[in-house]
């Protein structure tokens, strides 16, 4: 598949349009083929270096895309379900995500920051990222 990716920080210069192997979907995630990425102020900010990124990073936090793969544990999904991704990753099941207040969750992340965005043609999610 192809994707955006950056392996070092800097200015569009280091931007990489790369064949990449597509991702298997493992029990609990979906797959999904994305159609719409975005670009927003954090793949700027994630491209000129922040410290908690790991290299090399597909970017992108916005986007959707039509359900590809269901695997093991994410039944209430379908094939062909059309879906839009909430950028925001956390655990679930801390006393912060119980409560509803998951940017609290001490493994919050952002699509695109602390693992692999949208901007490509197809992206492994997790059931909580996602809406119908």
């Amino acid at each position: 598949m192809r994707a955006v990716r950056i392996h070092e920080y800097g200015g569009p210069e280091v931007l990489r349009w790369e064949e990449i192997p597509e991702p298997v979907c493992p029990d609990g995630k979906i797959l999904v083929e994305i159609k719409a990425a975005s670009i927003n102020h954090l793949d700027l900010w994630v491209r000129k270096g922040l410290p908690r990124t790991p290299l090399p990073i597909i970017l992108g936090s916005d986007g959707s895309g039509v359900v590809t793969q269901v695997g093991r544990g994410a039944e209430q999904w379908e094939e062909g379900d059309e879906v839009i991704i909430q950028p925001g990753t956390y655990c679930g099941e801390c006393t912060f995500c119980t409560r509803g207040k998951e940017n609290y969750c001490k493994q919050y992340g952002i699509l695109g920051e602390t693992e692999n965005g949208t901007q490509c043609e197809f992206m492994l999610a997790d059931t909580r990222n996602v809406e119908r």
